[in-house]
């Protein structure tokens, strides 16, 4: 009896240990763009053990396909349609998630990661009680003063032209110098046909930006959050036409004006997109301009803290 006992308080300890593994964690990693991963996990020590990771390919929110843990280690597989599978192996260590991810069949070294628990940012919702800062204009119409590149090793090839501010594709994206909280952002930009470009909120959430006139909204679409929420509706105009984005987070509430149409309505925002370039979601954060895909214009990005 007394040895079934031990045997049924180890498997117990065993699950507990296991089941610490699960929720929300925000992974930061050295790629050669700099980059933040996100992973949820549920159910970590059962055979119903279930997972999505963001990001391993396709810029989406990735269905982790095995997870396991032996000997106390966590490990969680990610099979590509094609291509070799993502690893990943991690132990909690003072609170903190520390592991690596590799590539079956390649013989690079291990990526290292450390992951921290996300914030539930829960206290903080745009209610009405939010008193708008001095607006900051992030363009100065003149040139790219406030902004740098995302990828230094990459050939900077943004430029400003009649109070235009445009790319040359394919180039790094580029990051605003300054970082923020809660805001409103008012962003008038213009694009071409097949165009495909983005803005990061925080560096970590990313509202699309794509040429997709008269096209179903979907979670790829344009003012969608990426991969995670689609628009109400798709008020996009025209390539070739200036728009407009309006928006506003307040902690994880993010509401987005598409055009004069509101299109995402105080929806949750709920972990990074692949276009994250940090994984700090306490903290403010800047914004991106994504400018490796496609063309994109700016002629203003006009952004208001939002402050109690």
């Amino acid at each position: 009896m007394r040895a079934t006992i031990g045997v049924l308080f180890l498997a117990a300890a065993a699950f507990a240990a296991d089941s610490n593994y699960n929720g929300r964690w925000d992974l930061t990693t050295v790629t050669p763009r700099p980059r933040g991963w996100w992973v949820e996990l549920n159910g970590v020590g059962t055979k119903t053990a279930s997972g999505t990771f963001v990001s391993a390919f396709a810029g989406d929110r990735n269905t982790i396909n095995e997870i396991t843990v032996e000997n106390g280690e966590l490990k969680w597989v990610i099979a590509p349609p094609q291509g070799a599978k993502y690893v990943y192996r991690a132990k909690i260590e003072g609170g903190k998630l520390q592991g690596a991810m590799t590539r079956e069949g390649q013989s690079t070294p291990p990526t290292p990661f450390t992951g921290v628990r996300a914030p539930e940012l829960a206290n903080e919702k745009d209610d009405g009680s939010w008193k708008a800062g001095k607006a900051i204009e992030l363009f100065n119409g003149k040139d790219l003063g406030g902004w740098h590149a995302l990828v230094s090793s990459v050939e900077m090839k943004w430029s400003v032209a009649d109070g235009v501010l445009k790319n040359a594709p394919p180039t790094t994206d580029i990051v605003s110098d300054q970082n923020f909280w809660n805001f409103a952002a008012h962003i008038e930009f213009r694009i071409v046909e097949h165009s495909n470009s983005g803005i990061g909120l925080r560096g970590r959430y990313e509202i699309q930006i794509l040429e997709d006139y008269g096209k179903p909204p979907n979670s790829h679409g344009s003012a969608a959050l990426y991969s995670r929420v689609p628009p109400t509706v798709n008020a996009s105009k025209p390539a070739g036409e200036w728009q407009t984005y309006d928006i506003r987070l307040v902690g994880r509430d993010l509401t987005v004006v598409e055009n004069g149409t509101k299109v995402l309505d105080h929806v949750n925002v709920d972990g990074l997109t692949a276009i994250a370039n940090n994984a700090n979601e306490s903290e403010p954060g800047p914004f991106i301009v994504q400018g490796d895909h496609s063309n994109v214009e700016i002629r203003k990005f006009t952004v208001t803290p939002l402050t109690k």
